[in-house]
């Protein structure tokens, strides 16, 4: 009996280090050959194009949004449309300053939420349905996102090359302090791991789809055909619910790395952060028995094998701790491999990659426990 409990720590090393293998190389395959980069410099855009910005209280941070979107190439036909979402903080004295008399700029004054309405869907409801017409093409960009000059036509001729209806150019995310540092990078690293992107791009699954908010670009008639933000009107995942939404309409979407496109500094604390991620992982996972068994599975891929290591030299064996910090080393190297393929800091933060993991169970957690209490809110307003 004792030979046989001897056995297994060395036995779950090998078993972590085979699944490590296995997800490592996922990401590389994604990361070398699926993820989809825009091409540099492309041909201009000859359709109309509508950027539809909305803001709530974006007062200290939409001037160098605003500005990068004024100064675009290559998309003559452009027109951009801002909605004011009920700020109080000047944000509508902002865009006048920095618009002035540009025709190219219209801003709106939004209406609150109706009942069984998120307030962002709702904005970005009402930029899509006031938006010129004519536009073939909607690109929806939040106010923390600064686009490079030739972002645009970049994120339009990709879509029509890809012959998908949502796009989701991918900015590189700013990290400053040490929270960014540990948390921010596990978005692209999460779905370079555990998604197949060639295998999303290609299946009619509504489930097998991901989409990130920050900068998206849509054909307007596939979007209208979707029903648009209307049908993720209560979603707090609005943007991956619109991709799936697309999906079910028969529409093709596809992500891509658009970190020479844009960054986006998403929040400037940690308190900022904790909550930002608390309002909505709840929904990421579903369930709470769905999400205590995903962040079961990633804490013993990811966090426990350093420890494993460590306890294993304790106690005289080393063959476990070799193979525990194999599969250590495994995990950090899948996280600067997707650092390296979406424009991020790899070194020597992939080293903490045990950690970061352990923040995601932690926020995972704490976004269950508020969601219980309805504790859930986000810029003054209630999300569940």
């Amino acid at each position: 009996m004792t030979g046989v409990l001897t056995l297994l720590p060395g036995v779950a090393a090998l078993t972590v280090l085979t699944a490590l293998t296995v997800l490592t190389a996922h990401t590389l395959v994604n990361a070398g050959c699926w993820l989809r980069r825009p091409a540099e410099g492309p041909a201009p855009v000859t359709e109309p194009v509508a950027v539809l910005l909305p803001l709530r209280d974006e007062a200290g941070r939409v001037a160098p949004c605003l500005r990068a979107l004024l100064a675009q190439r290559g998309v003559p036909g452009l027109r951009v449309v801002v909605l004011d979402d009920g700020s109080t903080d000047g944000t509508a004295d902002v865009v006048r300053a920095v618009a002035g008399d540009d025709p190219r700029v219209t801003l709106l004054d939004g209406v609150a939420p109706p009942p069984g309405w998120l307030g962002k869907p709702h904005a970005c409801w009402q930029l899509a349905t006031r938006a010129d017409p004519a536009a073939t093409v909607l690109v929806f960009v939040d106010a923390d996102v600064v686009l490079a000059p030739d972002a645009v036509a970049a994120a339009v001729t990709e879509l029509r090359a890809a012959r998908v209806t949502l796009l989701s150019p991918y900015p590189r995310i700013l990290v400053v302090t040490a929270a960014d540092r540990l948390v921010q990078p596990l978005l692209q690293w999460l779905w370079l791991t555990f998604l197949p992107l060639r295998a999303m791009e290609r299946s009619r699954r509504p489930s097998l789809a991901a989409a990130g908010g920050q900068f998206l670009v849509l054909d307007r008639a596939g979007y209208d055909a979707a029903g648009g933000h209307a049908v993720v009107a209560e979603k707090i995942l609005e943007d991956v619910e619109l991709a799936r939404a697309v999906k079910r309409a028969g529409g093709r979407i596809a992500l891509a790395d658009g970190s020479r496109l844009a960054t986006c500094r998403m929040y400037e604390d940690w308190p900022q952060l904790r909550d930002g991620y608390s309002k909505s992982l709840w929904a990421t996972f579903g369930h709470p028995a769905a999400a205590a068994a995903v962040v079961t599975v990633l804490l013993l891929l990811y966090t426990a094998p350093p420890l494993l290591a460590v306890a294993a030299l304790a106690v005289g064996a080393p063959a476990v701790a070799a193979a525990a910090l194999a599969a250590y080393l495994l995990g950090v190297a899948g996280r600067a491999v997707s650092a390296r393929a979406t424009g991020g800091r790899w070194w020597p933060d992939a080293l903490a990659h045990p950690v970061s993991v352990g923040v995601l169970g932690w926020l995972t957690l704490r976004s269950y426990h508020l969601r219980k209490r309805r504790r859930l809110s986000w810029r003054g307003r209630p999300v569940t």
